[in-house]
């Protein structure tokens, strides 16, 4: 067996008033990256400020991140903090923001770097020279907060670039799930399934572990149990807390162990279309389970464990209940254009097979086996 390894963040705080820890930091600076909005109107950039300044810790705000954020927003992102100096930066909003930040934190210890030089995995040079990092998610999705993932959308190419590198895992996360209370029902849906879809992917993982499939299995448990109730009764905070968690807790199952197909196929129809990266997710999964199973028997090892009869329809039960279409031919989302879709079909069918997510895929499949998953996805037809 070859040498392997597993790592988990370094600390974080969780559970109802967590946010407070900001007030205890020591330094002198400190960057808030945000996307603005929500974080904004429900006064969580102004609580963060305020306890910042409590530590004594000067700051400047960075907003406007994109939900899908470019390379442009995040080269701009670098050189304020390069003008600024500071040595804490603080992501606060959903995943978008906190991968925004990653990667600026980057440019700004390390301004010589363009963005062509960091997407190879593990390229990027080492961090925590100017500036430490912490991650505050207002969203139970993306797991970017303990996470050794960003996700950054080329434009000019439309295509979506996992960026990897473990010295991006943030120094603190701080789960407080009065944040994730303020989301809309159809966000809360789509980044559940997110977490959903990071499980999934990260048990069915040609590198998951006997370390990872716990992590996996908890989260996919969690988020059978909790995201339902999130979504029906949004203020209710023990379905919010549970969700927080399952979210961290897949995100260290699948920063360990890595992905599959169905983030291969979501970062590039995501890229092509616009569509939300969670909602791309829940439509994929069934998809790419029916797929894999051929290949893996980790789908049923969970179904055991949690005593379900088949995941795949749980999760298409699942979907319904929140509304999420079967498949992308009916999501009204964006304009999911036939004649588009064919243009593209080849190409992002390509791409996700190149993508790095597809390397620990079981079965080892091929850009054709990706195109037929894309056509199967996007009509709603059984996988060949």
């Amino acid at each position: 067996m070859s040498v392997m390894s597993f790592s988990i963040p370094r600390t974080i705080y969780y559970g109802e008033g967590s946010l407070e820890k900001l007030s205890l930091l020591k330094g002198k600076r400190a960057a808030i990256v945000t996307g603005g909005s929500s974080m904004k109107k429900f006064g969580f950039l102004e609580q963060a400020v305020a306890l910042l300044q409590k530590a004594g810790i000067e700051s400047i705000i960075i907003d406007g991140v994109e939900p899908n954020p470019s390379v442009e927003t995040v080269v701009k992102g670098g050189k304020t903090m390069l003008d600024f100096g500071p040595d804490w930066i603080v992501a606060i909003g959903g995943g978008s923001a906190l991968d925004a930040a990653k990667v600026m934190w980057c440019f700004y210890e390390h301004p010589e770097l363009g963005f062509e030089d960091i997407i190879t995995p593990g390229s990027m040079p080492s961090l925590r020279n100017k500036a430490r990092f912490i991650a505050i998610p207002s969203t139970s999705g993306t797991a970017s907060e303990i996470t050794a993932f960003s996700v950054i959308t080329d434009t000019a190419k439309h295509i979506k670039y996992p960026i990897v590198a473990a010295d991006m895992v943030p120094d603190i996360a701080i789960l407080d799930p009065a944040l994730p209370m303020t989301m809309p029902k159809h966000i809360t849906a789509n980044t559940g399934m997110d977490v959903m879809a990071h499980a999934v992917e990260a048990l069915a993982s040609t590198a998951a572990t006997a370390f990872t499939d716990p992590y996996a299995v908890q989260a996919i448990k969690m988020v059978l149990e909790s995201l339902p109730i999130a979504y029906a009764e949004p203020k209710n905070l023990g379905a919010r807390e549970a969700m927080h968690e399952a979210s961290a807790l897949a995100g260290m199952a699948f920063t360990n162990a890595s992905l599959g197909l169905v983030h291969s196929m979501a970062h590039k129809i995501g890229g092509e279309f616009g569509v939300t990266h969670g909602l791309a997710n829940a439509i994929l999964l069934p998809y790419v389970i029916a797929f894999n199973r051929r290949y893996s028997d980790k789908y049923a090892y969970a179904e055991k464990l949690l005593g379900l009869e088949d995941l795949s329809k749980a999760i298409e039960e699942m979907n319904r209940k929140m509304d999420i279409p079967s498949c992308f031919k009916d999501c009204t989302e964006v304009d999911f254009n036939e004649a588009k879709f064919k243009e593209s079909l080849d190409r992002m069918s390509k791409h996700a097979w190149e993508d790095p997510c597809t390397l620990t895929n079981p079965g080892k499949p091929n850009a054709s086996d990706v195109k037929m998953l894309f056509e199967a996805a996007y009509y709603g037809k059984a996988v060949n």
